[in-house]
């Protein structure tokens, strides 16, 4: 975990301010016991480069051509040994990682509506392997910093990073709640598939304000329900087989909350059912996925006769 380029990005900004936590982070992890295993993938990987690396239609990190085929097939092996790949696809030297999620499509659906993104200092919540991360990256972000907790997303990306060392892009193995108070410095801020997850969703929309720039834009993807304003769905055990869903709200609700919160210029810009062609298990996630979330004869409840999933994206402004 060589921060040294991103020390380097950040160094004399108002995001300098992240220097403490690119420290603690590492520290954090001494003691995961899956580390040195972690630790001897990365330092193995081959000494490739992707030569022309592609991430405005596609995550593409080289071409099959540019590695020998005893390279292809370690990388092959490497990459395998890190299933399961939740967030994809990525195409690392002509081999095709089918992940579960094809966030593509998602993708696809938000960049219609977003502000620009050249230019624009970015993060990332919950960023998982960094897909998206990759994508901002190829729509003109100047710099993209990820955050997520688990360290096995972290190492997903690291090793794809490894192939373009000089991308402006990094992943963190921390959370929202470990940046420091009151940053004010990112343009732009993503928060996708994270606050149904929270205990407080006021709480995290209130820490992502607070790392937004004045006329900032945060875009926020979330589960959401049928009903009026205030309503939430607040699962009694598990929803889809996730024990960590707190609220589920109606979109009327995510706006209350959002104009409560001190954002302006709110406006719904995605609504989708997930389906399986968005989310499925593949050789690359060979677990449970949505198929098993959601009854086989009503498709529109889940497995605990709750509403079937549904994702809305929002945009607003930090106007104060």
């Amino acid at each position: 975990m060589n921060y040294d380029t991103l020390r380097a990005a950040i160094k004399g900004t108002a995001l300098e301010r992240l220097e403490q936590v690119l420290t603690e982070s590492f520290l954090s992890q001494i003691n995961h016991g899956d580390l040195p295993r972690w630790q001897q993938l990365l330092s193995s990987l081959p000494p490739l480069q992707a030569g022309s690396p592609e991430f405005e239609n596609s995550v593409t990190l080289g071409y099959r051509s540019e590695c020998t085929a005893e390279q292809h097939a370690r990388l092959t092996e490497t990459l395998q040994s890190l299933i399961p790949w939740r967030k994809g696809p990525f195409s690392v030297f002509g081999i095709e990682i089918d992940a579960e999620w094809q966030a593509n499509l998602k993708w696809d659906r938000i960049l219609p509506h977003i502000s620009p993104l050249p230019g624009r200092k970015v993060l990332d919540v919950g960023c998982g392997n960094g897909y998206y991360a990759f994508r901002m990256l190829g729509a003109g972000a100047e710099l993209v910093v990820g955050i997520d907790p688990h360290i096995a997303y972290v190492i997903q990306f690291l090793t794809l990073k490894h192939f373009v060392p000089k991308a402006p892009v990094h992943v963190v193995p921390t959370s929202l709640e470990q940046l420091p108070s009151g940053l004010n410095a990112f343009d732009t801020i993503f928060s996708m598939g994270v606050i149904y997850h929270r205990k407080s969703p006021i709480d995290h929309l209130l820490q992502l304000r607070g790392c937004l720039r004045k006329g900032g834009e945060l875009v926020l993807e979330s589960l959401f329900v049928d009903g009026s304003a205030g309503y939430c769905l607040m699962p009694e055990a598990k929803y889809a087989r996730m024990s960590n869903v707190w609220f589920i709200p109606s979109i009327k609700t995510i706006i209350g909350w959002l104009k409560k919160c001190g954002y302006c210029e709110v406006r719904v810009v995605d609504e989708s059912v997930t389906t399986e062609n968005e989310q499925r298990k593949s050789l690359w996630m060979p677990f449970e996925s949505l198929s098993d979330s959601i009854q086989s004869e009503y498709k529109s409840l889940t497995i605990e006769n709750l509403p079937a999933p549904k994702r809305v994206v929002v945009t607003a402004q930090n106007g104060k």
